[in-house]
């Protein structure tokens, strides 16, 4: 659509909030707007204040790219928290500044999230952002070694906390590259709040083991991709319970049904530079 290109590249280039609102209330219906802003956004000095128009014009929006936008801060998420409620796509990958909080509130509000993109996004994916509120409602199906790594962590199961792991279940695509404060705990926390997950991106994640992996191969049968490129903590182990968890469940995973996509099970798996992993295991 010509129209998302232009207010895109022209209206936010010129920095003007003025120009911004007066377009957003002319297209109240543009629910698709994917907006690019760290190329467009050169000129103006207060990017927060730009997404709050957004937000507040835009109640319908569901596609939103804010990739490598170094100067947004959590007012951003927090406006996009309450006037964007029908996100389903979030690119802000690079966006070194938002915190976890931030996120954690983005989430709350956000819950039709399905394609979420932290690349990089070292303060705000966190344990804290990951793991679930209330997790104790899933113990009688976590494995006992997994409870005990969230009881190392200091997490007890009983303890509320906001987080994508409660918030978001109809995710199907999270990019957790290179976030290095992500280890176990949120991860297994994740697997279990997240079921519906497709495709996970845990590309130079190092503090995560193998309790990640027996996580995601108990909590996300539906798991096509994923990436571990440079985790270096992941054994042997990991394989074998991705290997075990594929055929333990073929039946149910590769059985035809009606609303299933085509193919299932794992497709796609990033495993380059896992230096502790043997050929065997591989």
């Amino acid at each position: 659509m010509h129209i998302k290109r232009q207010l895109s590249a022209d209206v936010f280039s010129i920095g003007s909030v003025v120009m911004v609102k007066a377009c957003l209330m002319c297209w109240k219906n543009m629910n698709n707007l994917v907006l690019s802003l760290a190329p467009k956004f050169t000129k103006l000095l207060t990017l927060d204040t730009a997404v709050e128009t957004i937000a507040k014009f835009c109640h319908g929006l569901q596609d939103l790219d804010l990739s490598k936008s170094f100067k947004l801060g959590d007012r951003s998420l927090y406006a996009l928290a309450y006037g964007c409620r029908n996100l389903a796509k979030l690119n802000i990958s690079g966006c070194t500044s938002f915190s976890d909080e931030g996120l954690e509130y983005l989430t709350k509000f956000c819950r039709k999230l399905k394609i979420l993109n932290l690349c990089g996004c070292v303060k705000a994916a966190t344990d804290c952002a990951l793991h679930c509120s209330f997790i104790s409602k899933f113990i009688s199906f976590i494995p006992i070694n997994l409870t005990r790594t969230w009881r190392i962590h200091g997490f007890q199961p009983n303890t509320p906390v906001a987080a994508i792991g409660q918030n978001n279940n109809m995710l199907h695509s999270l990019n957790l590259g290179w976030c290095d404060n992500v280890g176990d705990l949120g991860v297994t926390s994740l697997a279990y709040g997240c079921p519906d997950l497709r495709c996970l991106d845990l590309c130079g994640c190092v503090r995560i083991t193998d309790d990640s992996l027996i996580a995601l191969a108990s909590g996300c049968l539906h798991l096509r991709s994923i990436g571990l490129y440079y985790c270096r903590n992941i054994i042997d182990r990991a394989m074998y319970s991705l290997a075990y968890s594929r055929v333990k469940n073929k039946a149910s995973i590769w059985q035809p049904m009606k609303g299933r996509y085509d193919e299932e099970g794992l497709r796609s798996l990033n495993i380059s530079q896992c230096t502790a992993l043997t050929p065997s295991a591989v």
